[in-house]
């Protein structure tokens, strides 16, 4: 079984992508809320729009998605530069700029999933409850998020779980340097790409099908108890 022990530069890249994934999806969270609840609750011109614009990095080429996000948070470009002349904030070729490309990647899975999980909600229970006084806010946080709980647990292990595949835009916005922006996919790209490097790919493959499979497993029982406890109160 010695070709499941991991080097030491393969658990750097497992411990990267988890924690890439981890800010990925904790970061884009209350976005994705905000945007779920305006596209299941409002009517507004332009809504089309905006669902596109959300859903845009599902059909974009992830490699093109990368460089829009090198032109704009690139130390070079407007957002970016911005950034850190203001706050000292560097995103290019760091692992903070593979989680924002992470959580954009993700973005349109997670809203998806929490937006669904909105409309079903039953308006006449928020009706009821702003009828006996509850403000909007009141509502929001007793009645729609808690009975979306489940679509909201969903979302987030979606989104997750894309960071944790996630290669194109990573390594477009912030290449494979190992120790820093080098995640799972890229070091599997980098084994690849190397004589005798197939042993190192299937270690690194196997991890991810287990961490891919564990958290699929959590969300899974994580959304059924949610339910549960929604249905119980």
């Amino acid at each position: 079984m010695d070709w499941l022990n991991l080097s030491p530069d393969e658990w750097s890249a497992v411990r990267l992508s988890l924690k890439v994934a981890t800010w990925a999806m904790l970061a884009s969270l209350p976005f994705g809320i905000a945007v779920a609840l305006l596209l299941a609750r409002r009517d507004f011109r332009g809504k089309s729009l905006v669902d596109g614009i959300v859903h845009l990095p599902l059909i974009l080429p992830p490699v093109v998605t990368g460089y829009l996000l090198l032109l704009g948070f690139g130390r070079r470009g407007p957002i970016g530069g911005f950034l850190e002349e203001q706050f000292g904030i560097v995103f290019a070729f760091r692992w903070t700029g593979a989680a924002l490309a992470c959580a954009i990647m993700g973005f349109p899975l997670m809203v998806r999933a929490i937006r669904l999980s909105i409309e079903a909600v039953d308006r006449r229970l928020e009706q009821a409850a702003g009828t006996l006084g509850a403000s909007r806010l009141r509502v929001l946080a007793t009645i729609t998020l808690p009975l979306s709980l489940p679509g909201i647990i969903a979302g987030m292990i979606l989104s997750f779980a894309k960071a944790m595949g996630e290669f194109g835009a990573t390594i477009t916005f912030v290449l494979n340097i190992p120790g820093e922006t080098q995640t799972l996919p890229s070091a599997i790209y980098t084994f690849l790409q190397i004589p005798g490097g197939e042993a190192g790919a299937m270690r690194l493959t196997i991890v991810s099908i287990a961490i891919a499979m564990g958290a699929l497993i959590l969300s899974e029982w994580l959304a059924r108890r949610a339910a549960r406890a929604t249905g119980g109160a």
